[in-house]
Parts: structure tokens; C-alpha cells; sequence
């Protein structure tokens, strides 16, 4: 590093840029193609009545995220022209083609993405209350000033970058400490595996490994999250200890964090989770460089990314209290702004999965009715079939299908999304995997609980299935719907 120029992070810069615009494409493809039948003006939970009740006089004082949709009004082909911008600045930016102007045509395009989604966002509700949706937020914010191909990146956005990096594994790390005895216990990863949100295909192997090795795993997980974040730091060091060794121990420390990303992309779907934190550790990765006169920023560019560094140091302080607060926060934000957030996840490990299955049938008679499964995309259901890797694609409504049985009551979209399948409704049935009455509508739809686990090596080379379930009972009768 050397002072508000950091001439050896040129590849880091690279990756984070392209990275990051890279993930945006996906959030905003993703929302082009569920937002609409989720949230949209017929949705689960409707955008426009969330916005009408944020105007109205009642919801006075509870300001929403900020979003363009409070200054104009919400249309499903208005959500479609925001996504289709933002695919298109996405693109253009992995291309690397606004990077080769001045540094302001990479900032303004980076911050059409940020407000861009987080319009969409901020009217998500329950469908885009994830913490990797503030992540993506955040980092977008901060590759805006990282600058243009000819000139260094700017040494306090890549260290912002490092902070960005801290917070999220150093709060995952911290919040599982907190949490339940099976991350002191070292037998979280005996469960994980198994009833993770949204299984990969190679979940079912990752779990059938020897109990020491989930140990290990454990082990190796409160490592890279509590002890190698405080090391993304030491290129600071530079600026008073010349040589290579400070920057080597920042490389090693994002090397670290990245492998143990990839293992869990390897191992699981966690949406864009995993994937945003390998780009953002590949800001501690220094490529040694001899500086030249070239390698200079521009007054402007000082003074703007000085103003950022500053405005980081005034709302980073909540977040900052947070990771050592007795009662620490998860993926919470302290400003409307959603800068400088907390983040964590899996503080609690659940020891069973339970999965809701949705079925229907065409009979008349419910009692007496042969019933027929709906297939999700993501999430387990038919027994012989092996789970897909869908990250860093995003699949919502099998996300929060997960979280149904932790909670105490159904959420209000479930029941509207049991009545959109009686009406066989296209944009619903769009976001399965399979509709068994191939668009007819149903007589009647139920859900029913079911105890999942990973079939043994010995079962499955016997019944040829992935997993074992066993029935538990009805959440949803037939009867309880209009």
C-alpha cells in the first residue's frame, strides 16, 4: 500500500468489481423472474399494499427503505423495466467497459444497482429479508468508489472493503459462539448437512462423513471466522514495515476465508451467501507492484473516497458495538441506508428436518382422494430425486417453504399461495418444479408434514433413494380452506 493509493491491489480491484456486478446480475435476474408472483400487484404478499400503507396516515413515523416505488408508483412492467436496467449495467460492468472511463462512470453505475435493488428490496417483506440481500447492498455501495482501470483502487475503499469482510465472517463467528452448545459442542456439522435450507448435491456425501471430520469441519469454521478476519488487516502494516510480509499475511488470511467458501458452496445453496464472500476476500489479495508516477489518484478522487472512509467511521460504530454485545444482532441494520450492517447466520443448528409437502387431488371426496404431490425446485421432495446446486440463483419461495415449520403459526402468504394453487394460478405454478395436474385446477390442496434424512450408503444402494422420510400429520386440511 502506499497512502491513498493501494498500487498493489489492481487484481483485487478486478475481481471485486466484476464480482460484485456479477452477483447483481443474478439478484436482478432472479427478481425479474419471482417478484412478480410474489410480490408483485396479484402477488403472495402484494408490493402495493405495503407502499399504500407506508402513505397512509397509521404508518406515520415507520419510514420504509428507501425505494423509487415511494416516488413512483408500483407496476409489475415498472418492476420488470428496473430489473431489465439493472441486468444491463450488470453486464456492462463484468464486461469491464465502464472501467475504462473516468472513475465517476463506474460510480454512477454501481450506484444505479445499489438504489435499483434496493427499491426492490425494501418492499420485499418476508421474501427478501435475507442477510446476503443487505451484503449485496453493501458491497455494492462500496465498488462504486473502487475507481477506474487506469489508476490505483483507493486505499481506504480496499481497507472499507476488509471491514466488510470482518463483520460478516468475524459476526457469523461470534454468533454461533453465542448460540447453540452444538458450535461448542463441535457437532453442529454432524446436522448441518442434512437440514440445511436448501440441500446441494453433494450435501448427502458431506454428511455421511465420519463424525471427527464434522468435528474438524467446526473447528476449521471458528478459525476462519474468529481468529483469520482480524489478520485481512496486516497490508496496513506497510505503510510502516516495509517489505512483503504484511501483505502476505493479509493474502493468506483472504486464501483461508475463501477455501472455506468454497467448501460450503461445494456443500450447500446458500443464494449469492458464499459467493459475495469469496469476491470481498479476494480484496486482502495483493499483487506486488512497483509504483510510478502514473499510479497517482487525482485530488477529486481523494477528496470523494476520503468522504466515504469518513462517513464509514460515523455509522460503522453500531456495528461495531454489536459484534461484542452480549445480545448481538444478526444481519441487522443500523440506518436506512443499510451501510455498515451486522451480519451472521446459523447461531442454531436444527437436529431434524422437516419438510411441509403440498398436495392436491382431483377427487371429489377428500377423505376417500388419491393425492398427488407438487414439486418445488430446491427443496427436497420426491425421495429418488438428487438435489440441485441452484446458488448463486436465489429460489425464495423454497427458502421460506424451510422456515415454515420452525415457526409457531403459518405465515399469511401460505395460505394465499394454497388458494393460488385451487385456481391452478400460471405464475405460481411457474415457480415450481413440477405441477402434477399439468394446469388443471385441483379440487382440493392440503399440506402435510414430513420427517426427512439422508437415506445410509446401505439404503441407498438397496432402494436406489436420496432420502428417507417418514409422515407426521396434517398442517393444512383440505377443509380449512375457503
Amino acid at each position: 500500500m502506499d497512502g491513498f493509493a493501494a498500487v498493489d491491489f489492481g487484481f483485487s480491484r478486478e475481481v471485486l468489481q466484476r464480482g460484485i456486478a456479477a452477483l447483481y446480475l443474478v439478484a436482478f435476474v432472479s427478481s425479474l423472474n419471482q417478484f412478480r408472483p410474489l410480490l408483485g400487484e396479484h402477488g403472495l404478499l402484494p408490493a402495493p399494499a405495503l407502499l399504500g400503507w407506508a402513505a397512509s396516515s397509521k404508518a406515520r413515523g415507520r419510514m420504509l427503505q428507501p425505494t423509487l416505488f415511494r416516488r413512483i408508483r408500483y407496476t409489475d412492467r415498472r418492476l420488470a423495466i428496473l430489473c431489465w436496467a439493472g441486468i444491463v449495467i450488470s453486464v456492462l460492468l463484468v464486461a469491464g467497459i465502464p472501467q475504462l472511463a473516468p472513475p465517476w462512470v463506474p460510480m454512477t453505475c454501481f450506484l444505479a444497482l445499489w438504489i435499483g435493488y434496493m427499491s426492490i428490496s425494501s418492499i420485499g417483506q418476508t421474501f427478501y429479508g435475507f442477510g446476503w440481500e443487505m451484503l449485496l447492498l453493501e458491497a455494492g455501495f462500496l465498488a462504486a468508489f473502487l475507481g477506474s482501470r487506469d489508476q490505483p483502487p483507493p486505499t481506504v475503499v480496499i481497507v472499507l472493503m476488509w471491514w466488510l469482510v470482518f463483520r460478516l465472517e468475524f459476526g457469523a463467528g461470534m454468533i454461533k459462539i453465542r448460540g447453540g452448545r452444538e458450535w461448542r459442542d463441535l457437532t453442529a456439522l454432524t446436522y448441518h448437512h442434512e437440514t440445511q435450507p436448501m440441500p446441494g448435491p453433494l450435501s448427502r456425501q458431506a454428511h455421511l462423513l465420519p463424525r471427527w471430520l464434522h468435528k474438524g469441519e467446526v473447528l476449521g469454521n471458528h478459525f476462519a471466522q474468529l481468529i483469520v478476519p482480524f489478520f485481512l488487516f496486516a497490508p496496513i502494516l506497510s505503510l510502516w514495515m516495509p517489505g512483503p510480509v504484511p501483505q502476505i499475511i493479509g493474502a493468506v488470511a483472504g486464501v483461508i476465508i475463501i477455501v472455506t467458501q468454497v467448501w460450503l458452496v461445494i456443500t450447500g445453496n446458500f443464494a449469492w451467501l458464499n459467493w459475495a464472500t469469496i469476491v470481498l476476500a479476494f480484496s486482502a489479495i495483493g499483487v506486488p507492484m512497483r509504483a510510478s508516477a502514473e499510479q497517482t489518484l487525482p485530488l477529486y478522487w481523494i477528496i470523494i473516497t476520503s468522504a466515504v472512509g469518513i462517513l464509514y467511521l460515523v455509522v460503522s460504530w453500531p456495528a461495531l458495538r454489536n459484534l461484542f454485545a452480549h445480545r448481538q444482532l444478526m444481519n441487522a441494520s443500523f440506518n436506512r441506508w443499510q451501510l455498515a450492517n451486522a451480519y451472521g447466520a446459523f447461531g442454531t443448528v436444527t437436529k431434524a428436518r422437516i419438510e411441509i409437502v403440498i398436495e392436491g387431488t382431483l377427487d371429489e371426496d377428500p377423505d376417500a382422494a388419491t393425492w398427488r404431490e407438487y414439486e418445488f425446485k430446491g427443496k427436497p421432495g420426491d425421495v429418488r430425486r438428487v438435489p440441485r446446486q441452484f446458488a448463486p440463483y436465489h429460489l425464495r419461495l423454497d427458502w421460506l417453504m424451510w422456515f415454515l415449520p420452525l415457526g409457531r403459526s403459518l405465515d399469511d402468504w401460505f395460505t394465499v399461495f394454497l388458494a393460488r394453487l385451487l385456481q391452478a394460478d400460471a405464475p405460481t405454478l411457474a415457480l415450481l418444479r413440477a405441477d402434477p395436474f399439468a394446469g388443471r385446477p385441483p379440487r382440493w390442496v392440503r399440506a402435510v408434514s414430513y420427517r426427512y434424512r439422508f437415506a445410509t450408503r446401505e439404503e441407498r444402494h438397496r432402494d436406489g433413494v436420496i432420502w428417507m422420510r417418514d409422515r407426521r400429520r396434517v398442517i393444512v386440511g383440505a377443509a380449512e380452506l375457503p
